[in-house]
């Protein structure tokens, strides 16, 4: 084992923020940027304004601190394989790292040790993302299919170990249908609820009220039909009001049908600012205390921010992220290629 990572854990990961509601319009935001050598980073944990987690890729799990810097671990399955890590959550006790690709690898990681809790051996698995619900027993992941339905395997004792799910107990899913491991938010969790989205020949949304147990499938507008086009990323700022985003991931430019609304749980879903940017887009998440008016969504194409819930939009090609995670209403850490990045609101 190469290095050592110190992981702190704040109790921030599992209480929402209870700033007073604000109705402000947002008028700029500041980034400071980080480089991160050797690694693409599409998931990532905010602990606070001091602290972030990240996995990337070559087997990398990171630490950074504002003020001591920049802390590594390189995690090496063998010689011949380096897990890619687009799937990182925690319980609170232990930070869980899952890989792309075959064999699939889920790491459990506490300081600088690490320990295999699930592998799974296909031709065609790939997970592509991971989280845990609030009392820090259950968790989920996600992954492309192995067989007619979508991989999901599950914990209940805190990521000690995983099963999956049978198909028996899945939706079915469509020829070509799969996931994104494009920022580990395809998945979003409130409660005992559980939103997934998928992408390629269908666009669609999945949810369960039970943690898994039982699943229904709503249909969405989102572009849809092509391997790279589909739904992305999605959050809920309450079990009511969620957003979806996405695009083609071949044609990033393109917006039209890539971004949508609900206000009734995912059962229907409303195209919002057609044909206007946000164009592609990998990640997209509601700020805290935001009245569901205040949304940021990033990409490779940049970062676009809204005020109105999504109608209008400001936009900045300039800045390239794959994933944004917020700490409270002012502040967020972003990831990318190579990078990583603090965000302040003003």
């Amino acid at each position: 084992m190469k290095g050592k990572l110190i992981i702190i854990f704040i109790s921030v990961l599992f209480t929402s923020c209870k700033e007073k509601n604000t109705s402000r319009k947002i008028s700029r935001i500041e980034i400071q940027e980080f480089t991160v050598d050797s690694t693409s980073i599409r998931s990532l944990i905010a602990v606070d304004e001091q602290n972030l987690i990240f996995a990337g890729s070559n087997g990398i799990i990171g630490n950074y601190n504002l003020k001591s810097g920049l802390s590594k671990l390189k995690i090496k399955y063998n010689d011949s394989i380096i897990p890619n890590f687009r799937s990182l959550a925690t319980n609170g006790k232990a930070y869980f790292a899952l890989s792309i690709g075959n064999p699939a690898l889920l790491y459990k990681i506490v300081d600088d040790k690490y320990q295999i809790v699930y592998k799974e051996a296909h031709e065609k698995v790939f997970y592509d993302s991971m989280k845990f619900f609030g009392n820090g027993k259950d968790g989920i992941a996600v992954g492309d299919p192995t067989e007619t339905c979508p991989s999901v395997i599950i914990t209940k004792d805190g990521g000690n170990s995983w099963k999956k799910i049978s198909c028996e107990n899945l939706p079915k899913f469509e020829s070509e249908e799969a996931f994104f491991a494009a920022s580990n938010t395809n998945i979003k969790i409130i409660d005992d609820t559980v939103w997934i989205v998928s992408g390629g020949k269908k666009a669609r949304v999945l949810k369960s009220e039970d943690r898994g147990k039982t699943w229904k499938t709503y249909d969405t507008p989102i572009v849809q039909g092509d391997g790279p086009q589909g739904i992305y990323s999605v959050d809920f700022y309450d079990k009511n009001n969620g957003f979806i985003i996405g695009g083609n991931y071949a044609k990033p430019n393109n917006n039209c049908n890539n971004k949508a609304i609900t206000k009734d749980g995912g059962k229907t879903w409303e195209i919002i600012a057609d044909n206007i940017n946000p164009n592609y887009k990998s990640c997209i998440q509601y700020v805290p205390n935001g009245k569901t008016k205040e949304i940021f969504a990033v990409g490779k194409t940049g970062i676009s921010y809204s005020s109105d819930g999504g109608k209008s939009w400001v936009h900045n090609p300039t800045k390239d992220f794959y994933a944004i995670q917020f700490v409270n209403s002012d502040t967020a850490w972003l990831t990318g290629n190579k990078k990583i990045g603090l965000l302040k609101i003003h």
